[in-house]
């Protein structure tokens, strides 16, 4: 375990490097730079944010000099965003927002999504899986922020039972932005639950269960429901992944201050260091997230050979 362990955090580090490297040449590629609002700025004064933000050097002079201050835990300052702000403090305050909408996004998937997974299973080709089935089929073709911009006309707008922006004051106005988030993934974990499911139902061990006259609770709480929860798990680091980016657009609609919208002002604004921070806080949490997957398949199933 511990050389596996080892192993992965070799691959992560390089996977963040790559991607670290990757990012801030294509960023730098686009055209624009983020003084371009500054409109009354004349040539003079450009030169000097330039060169105060270290932008008047050449692109692999800056890269070398990003990759140095990193080594040192710094991430710069926001160049146009929130003037000269740190980007890790602006890190620390704008994710716990994402990241509780994101929790309850997730807690929200997994209690509804894993139930209806296995009442679908239970009723294979009866109403309730047909109609299991439509609602999953919907929630995954359909993009959140089709989703978002329904819910917000239907239930803000037109009902009025629900505020149209966030508050971070008033828990309600969250409850539209973690619906628009769960909706996907709670659909995804229903087609992966019956999928599974059926499929350890039609195991040997299960007809062996069924034949010493096992009750059928047991048969599906001990053997079928412990072994159809594996594939949930390996759903895991990428759901933590969809729902921190579909956070992106979510946030931006609803207008929730977390990271998601603070990486699209960044975008727009084109300001660099945001953009390299945020990304590179979000990479690192992802491959974090499918490191811990990996070593929860050992702990739920113990057949399972890591070093493989």
């Amino acid at each position: 375990m511990f050389k596996y362990v080892l192993k992965r955090v070799g691959m992560a580090i390089f996977t963040i490097f790559i991607t670290i490297t990757l990012t801030f040449f294509l960023m730098n590629a686009v055209p624009g730079n983020p003084f371009a609002a500054e409109r009354q700025a004349n040539e003079a004064a450009m030169n000097a944010m330039n060169e105060k933000y270290g932008l008047n050097v050449s692109t692999g002079e800056q890269y070398i000099n990003y990759l140095k201050n990193l080594t040192k835990g710094d991430l710069g300052v926001s160049l146009s965003c929130y003037k000269d702000t740190p980007v890790t403090t602006l890190i620390a305050e704008k994710f716990p927002t994402s990241a509780k909408l994101g929790f309850f996004a997730i807690l929200i998937a997994f209690f509804v999504g894993i139930p209806l997974g296995c009442l679908s299973a239970f009723h294979t080709k009866k109403l309730p899986d047909n109609i299991i089935r439509v609602f999953s089929t919907i929630g995954i073709a359909v993009p959140n922020f089709v989703i978002a911009t329904l819910l917000m006309s239907l239930f803000a707008c037109t009902f009025k039972v629900a505020p149209v922006l966030y508050d971070m004051d008033n828990f309600a106005s969250a409850i539209l932005p973690i619906i628009t988030l769960s909706l996907y993934p709670t659909c995804y974990i229903i087609r992966l639950m019956r999928s599974s499911m059926l499929d350890a139902m039609g195991q040997d061990y299960i007809r062996t269960a069924k034949a010493k006259g096992m009750s059928k609770n047991s048969i599906i709480f001990k053997h079928a429901l412990r072994n159809s929860i594996i594939p949930i798990i390996t759903y895991m680091g990428p759901m933590v992944a969809g729902v921190l980016t579909g956070g992106f657009v979510v946030e931006s609609i609803f207008a929730v201050p977390g990271l998601g919208a603070t990486f699209v002002n960044s975008i727009n604004s084109r300001d660099y260091n945001i953009i390299m921070g945020t990304t590179l806080f979000l990479a690192t949490l992802v491959i974090l997230m499918n490191l811990i997957c990996d070593i929860l398949y050992k702990v739920v199933d113990p057949r399972i050979n890591l070093e493989k």
